[in-house]
């Protein structure tokens, strides 16, 4: 494939291909744009940006619902030399404060989004007294409903040093990184990418990966679009309302080139298991990429297991490895083969030391995918803490270079000298080896939290949970761990009390609903720990705490706060009672009564969307996930529901 020197001649050549994205907003809403159109549309875009004053340079926070829009306002940016911010447009508080800290990091930034999300931004800024803020919303903000498109912009000659975008570092409640990538860095990726899936012209590619996040957008836009592939974009929220379209729509596109971290298998097959897919064909699936959380061999082998016999082949199964850092693509297999594992002992998992297989039969046996080899224009070297070499089948540090690692964290001197070793380097933060000349990833160095493919940092959520009375942070911890026979990682909270455990009920609580409210994401188990392990300089030691859980110290005070005496008497309404049940099979920890409000109690949307299915499965067409803001409690649910009998 043809290396492109910026993205701007990228677009520029897929203009002339007979090619178009798909939109899917519904089962049957949805739009298409040829490749052509999305050049003169993002064109006549850039010329009314560039009429407000924008020029090269400048940056535009793109916060938007629609992925059409968000398409469009990318590529108007880049055709400017403007630099595009994509931002997730979230429900919880710390999505709208993480808003607000990019604009006010950005040295010229200007809003790009719609009315409804605007309004709720500037009602948000005026209950917390941010004035600052309502003002840059005043000042800086463009609305796609406002702009008159007129005369096609001028477009910029870009370089290849240029920078084209900013990837924000996603789920961090603190100030996020943003990730400077050129011209140079993403063409770069972009080319490998394409040569290291085979990706041609005749392949068709379906994702619900959010535009916003690296392996959406570089992967499963910039990228197929670079490939000359028609390409389908579903609606991330569609995908969680819906999982079973999200195949549904690989049959009917006969989609060849597929994409999903572990989130997106299991979500998918708790309703697929229940519900099935009649008519469903996938044997034009060549691959489907796995990436962005770390990849669980068993919930692969149940995905590949439920869809064999509606055609799927096992070597579909594709796992790659990359980060935002590296623009996005670091290592990948060769297509065609099978994915792979090594089984090791969890104990022989230290920096520096060979690993030791076992049988996956043995008590303390881990699995790890193998992930492949570096891509062209990438070097990966594992290192130990001294950044020195190790030779294959030593676990170390993941280090890189390449044409497409970055070289700048957006306006954070500080922050860009700490990514890189002394010999220049990329540190990656993440913990592996090499096995038969593929990559595996074993574990991370930092402490960062992965759930549903999102980046999360304990000190973040722990700041969050200390605001509980009577907490602070030295008697908070939270952490993640996959426990044995776990597919997915889990949130634990550790916290410090030395009472009676009967009296730690009130604190989990508030802790499940806290973080809920604020961040969006559900504890899996909040703990009560008589002491928090440190080590003499007074750092919190959460290896030893997800030792002991996973070694199961814990399982009796855990099993005591969720014991049946606990939870709610039987209502004597047997459809609530009925809603009640339902509820506690997503639900974790939290009891969620009759009366408590759905979106007051700590549980995920995801956890919402999944009660909502699980209803629907039972009680066809009676409830929408929609509903749920009208009849927020279980109670007005079954009284809604009576209604449409």
């Amino acid at each position: 494939m043809k290396l492109y020197d910026t993205m701007i001649e990228l677009l520029d050549d897929a203009r002339s291909k007979d090619r178009h994205i798909r939109f899917i907003d519904g089962e049957k809403d949805e739009s298409d744009l040829a490749f052509g159109d999305l050049w003169e549309q993002a064109s006549a875009l850039l010329g009314a940006l560039q009429s407000r004053g924008m020029g090269p340079g400048d940056e535009l926070v793109i916060f938007s619902k629609s992925n059409e829009s968000f398409v469009v306002a990318y590529w108007a940016a880049i055709l400017g030399g403007i630099v595009p911010v994509p931002v997730a447009v979230g429900i919880s508080d710390e999505h709208r404060f993480k808003l607000f800290r990019i604009i006010k990091q950005l040295h010229n930034g200007t809003l790009f989004t719609e009315q409804d999300l605007l309004d709720r931004l500037k009602d948000f800024a005026t209950e917390r007294k941010l004035d600052d803020v309502s003002r840059l919303l005043d000042e800086k903000t463009v609305l796609m409903s406002d702009v008159t498109v007129g005369d096609h912009g001028d477009v910029y000659s870009a370089s290849p040093a240029d920078t084209a975008f900013i990837q924000y570092s996603s789920g961090s409640t603190s100030d996020p990184k943003g990730v400077v990538l050129t011209h140079r860095n993403l063409c770069t990726n972009i080319r490998a990418i394409c040569e290291g899936a085979a990706w041609k012209e005749d392949d068709q590619s379906l994702s619900w990966m959010p535009l916003t996040h690296d392996m959406g957008l570089i992967g499963y836009h910039l990228s197929v679009l670079a490939a000359g592939m028609n390409h389908a974009v579903m609606d991330t929220n569609l995908f969680v309302r819906r999982p079973l379209l999200w195949m549904s729509k690989a049959s009917e596109l006969r989609a060849t080139q597929l994409c999903s971290p572990n989130f997106g298998y299991k979500h998918f097959l708790k309703l697929f298991e229940r519900k099935g897919l009649p008519d469903l064909d996938l044997s034009s699936v060549k691959l489907i990429l796995n990436g962005a959380e770390p990849i669980s061999w068993e919930l692969c082998e149940d995905f590949l297991a439920a869809l064999a016999p509606h055609g799927l082949n096992r070597n579909a199964m594709f796992p790659v490895y990359g980060l935002a850092e590296a623009t996005v693509g670091v290592s990948f297999g060769t297509v065609g083969d099978e994915y792979s594992r090594i089984v090791v002992d969890r104990h022989s998992l230290k920096v520096g030391e060979t690993y030791h297989p076992v049988s996956p039969d043995d008590p303390d046996a881990v699995s790890f995918v193998k992930v492949g080899g570096a891509i062209r224009d990438v070097e990966i070297r594992i290192a130990d803490d001294d950044d020195e070499v190790l030779t294959d089948e030593h676990i170390g540090n993941i280090q890189l270079k390449g044409a497409s690692v970055t070289e700048t964290i957006y306006g954070d001197d500080e922050a860009t000298a700490a990514l890189f070793t002394g010999d220049g380097w990329l540190k990656t933060g993440d913990v592996g080896l090499f096995v038969d000349g593929q990559l595996v990833i074993t574990g991370r160095e930092k402490d960062i939290i992965i759930l549903n493919g999102q980046n999360y940092y304990p000190h973040d959520l722990e700041e969050i949970i200390a605001e509980i009375d009577g907490l602070d942070l030295g008697k908070v911890v939270v952490a993640g761990a996959t426990p044995k026979g776990e597919q997915t990682e889990s949130l634990i909270c550790f916290i410090l009390f030395r009472k009676d455990v009967s009296e730690f009920r009130p604190i989990a609580e508030a802790a499940h609903t806290l973080l809920g409210e604020r961040v969006g994401i559900e504890i899996d188990h909040v703990v009560p720990v008589p002491r928090i392990p440190k080590t003499t300089s007074g750092k919190v030691q959460r290896a030893h705490l997800l030792r002991d859980y996973l070694e199961g110290e814990f399982d009796d005070v855990i099993a005591s706060l969720t014991s049946p005496a606990e939870t709610i008497e039987e209502d004597d309404d047997p459809l609530v009672a009925e809603l009640v049940t339902i509820c506690r099979e997503f639900s974790k920890e939290r009891v969620i009564g009759p009366d408590d409000n759905l979106f007051e109690v700590g549980v995920s949307s995801l956890t919402l969307t999944e009660i909502t299915l699980a209803i629907d499965e039972r009680y066809p067409g009676k409830l929408d996930i929609s509903d749920l803001f009208d009849y927020p409690t279980l109670r007005e649910i079954a009284d809604f529901m009576r209604q449409k009998d």
